[in-house]
């Protein structure tokens, strides 16, 4: 008698992570579902995200639909002191954090795959767009096929150990498909919009949740000045502001203001005009690696500073655990706390979060040396 092989699949109630589901089952695996309740939504009405109590629901009734084993776990206390505590403090050090790195390099990837070895499965599958492709005993990590939806950029911490544990059934699909194959199966939620809002977000009104958490003590109003120091103005706490900001600013002269800089150490906020939100390259104090060891020279390739960010081709610097970025042409808003996700074509070879951002010649060096 042949067993089949087991797959864990974690199922926050959207058609990408249903559609896994059913394709793994395709694929003859005996599938269990995962749903994480990372979070209580007892205090909002309505909420547009991932992981609220409809889309728990919502993920009950597709793995019903699909006749598999279904099981929910609170995770929330996990989840608050590993990505809404950091989240909280990394505004309040002027920085602007990626949750949803957080949660799956610390919650999600960290909690399921022990989840997945007391289950007895062999894999764990997720709905990301993203592929891993196997040569010998190592992984590749690469983009997703549809770049509109391409997730790769928030899997940058994964290992060698997990990526040789999971899957990622529609990373080689478009959203169009996957919504062919729900409807397929007649899974109700084919048609479901995709979440705007962080799950603990409602309204994405990030300044609240910063003020709710650390209290009144901990937010702080300050100056708004130039680049020379001098005072333009005002704001109610620096947490509000990330660079390249214009919103919330007012009005400082003829010319529009961007955010250049954050200094929670004295609640500034730093402004320049439209040029001076560009840099010429970045640092990363910790970087990781997808193949476990970077190299010990200059690497080239495409750096991609935030999720939406079309990338630019840039020279990767190695020192210590981190790495100096230099750009073949200046970036707009490079933002500590954001991450900087180095590829070779549609190969993610690793990422990190940026520390600063380096404007003036010469400076990349200095930092490297440092």
């Amino acid at each position: 008698m042949t067993t089949r092989k087991r797959a864990l699949v974690a199922m926050s109630g959207g058609v990408d992570s249903s559609v896994a589901a059913a394709l793994m089952m395709e694929a003859g695996y005996e599938v269990i579902g995962a749903t994480m309740r990372v979070f209580d939504y007892s205090d909002h009405s309505h909420c547009g995200s991932c992981c609220s109590p409809d889309d728990v629901h919502d993920a009950k009734r597709v793995a019903d639909k699909l006749g598999i084993a279904h099981y929910t776990f609170n995770v929330e206390e996990k989840f608050r002191e590993r990505v809404i505590d950091n989240f909280v403090a990394e505004y309040l050090q002027g920085r602007t954090p990626i949750p949803c790195v957080q949660c799956n390099d610390r919650v999600k990837f960290d909690w399921l795959f022990r989840r997945m070895q007391e289950l007895g499965c062999e894999v764990l599958v997720t709905g990301h767009y993203a592929r891993v492709e196997r040569d010998g005993g190592r992984a590749r990590l690469l983009c997703g096929v549809d770049p509109a939806k391409d997730q790769s950029y928030f899997l940058f911490r994964m290992t060698q150990d997990q990526l040789a544990r999971v899957d990622f059934p529609i990373g080689a699909m478009h959203k169009p498909q996957v919504r062919e194959i729900a409807a397929k199966y007649g899974l109700a939620v084919a048609e479901k919009p995709d979440s705007q809002e962080l799950c603990f977000v409602p309204g994405n009104d990030y300044a609240r949740v910063v003020e709710k958490i650390a209290g009144s003590d901990s937010v702080q109003p300050g100056e708004i000045v130039d680049r020379a120091g001098n005072v333009l103005g005002r704001h109610d706490g620096y947490h509000r502001f990330t660079v390249g900001q214009r919103k919330g600013l007012g009005r400082l002269g003829d010319e529009p203001h961007y955010v250049v800089r954050i200094e929670p150490e004295t609640a500034r906020v730093v402004v320049g005009k439209a040029g001076e939100v560009f840099s010429t390259g970045l640092v990363c104090t910790s970087f990781n690696w997808i193949d476990g060891e970077g190299p010990n020279e200059e690497t080239r390739g495409r750096v991609r500073v935030r999720h939406g960010h079309r990338g630019v081709d840039a020279s990767l610097y190695p020192f210590g655990d981190g790495v100096s970025v230099r750009f073949d042409e200046p970036v707009r808003a490079v933002t500590p706390g954001q991450a900087a996700v180095f590829y070779d074509g549609d190969r993610v070879l690793g990422g990190g979060f940026i520390d600063q951002a380096v404007a003036e010649e010469g400076a990349m060096a200095r930092e490297a040396a440092s």
